[in-house]
């Protein structure tokens, strides 16, 4: 089954929805990690008189990481599941926060404008068709200078962590695809990983759009080598 994109993946997220949150909860660590990848954007005095986008939102597992990091601040979140986004405004929010449906290629024809101080993006970058345009999107929505944490399967390149991955997937996430009765979405989720860029790759492709000060940085537990924070800063100059 190839990936899936687009339309297709935004019908089968409506179609997991429900039982996401269930789902991600059988993954060690998953909250923990994008607490510490919201972290890393090193918001101060809890992001007080900022304005923040989250892109790709799901249910809120990143926006409450997001909201976390930086409780004071006014927070965009916008996903392209309207299924995933039902689920999310049904949980308990303060008045900072705010959810959008629209695809991540189109946040400025949907009237998420910036400038924001700090963007933050979780699992969304391997399951857009162009990567770049969703980049540089992001880049043009950003302050001058303004910083983003991207969260993502990204594979470090070595076979081991590949195995990990295909050795997670088949033993733990597509059994329980099974008790949902469609494994489209969680196969999706394995061969999107496998077909991404590697760390590396990822880096590079943020510094060619043009974002500036990349690093790459790891992730503890059995994400090590399989999930990494990308933390950078938008150029502080317009691009040519």
């Amino acid at each position: 089954m190839p990936v899936m994109h687009g339309a297709e993946l935004a019908s089968a997220f409506d179609h997991a929805a429900a039982l996401y949150d269930r789902m991600v909860a059988v993954n060690p660590g998953y909250h923990a990690h994008l607490r510490r990848s919201a972290r890393r954007l090193g918001l101060r005095a809890g992001g007080s008189g900022m304005r923040l986008l989250d892109v790709g939102c799901g249910t809120g597992a990143s926006t409450a990481a997001l909201l976390t990091a930086a409780p004071r601040a006014r927070i965009t979140a916008v996903d392209s599941s309207a299924g995933m986004l039902e689920v999310a405004a049904r949980k308990r929010w303060g008045r900072g926060v705010r959810f959008v449906h629209c695809p991540a290629e189109r946040l400025a024809e949907a009237g998420v404008a910036g400038p924001y101080d700090a963007v933050f993006a979780a699992y969304l970058f391997r399951n857009v068709a162009d990567p770049d345009l969703v980049l540089a999107g992001v880049r043009d929505s950003m302050a001058r200078g303004g910083r983003v944490a991207i969260h993502e399967y990204t594979l470090s390149g070595l076979p081991r962590h590949r195995a990990v991955w295909t050795a997670v997937c088949r033993g733990l996430l597509l059994p329980v695809a099974c008790l949902t009765g469609d494994r489209s979405l969680y196969e999706h989720l394995w061969r999107s990983v496998l077909e991404f860029d590697t760390a590396d790759a990822f880096a590079a492709r943020m510094r060619r759009v043009g974002f500036t000060q990349v690093r790459v940085l790891p992730l503890p537990g059995w994400q090590t080598g399989v999930a990494h924070t990308f933390v950078a800063r938008a150029p502080a100059t317009g691009l040519k």
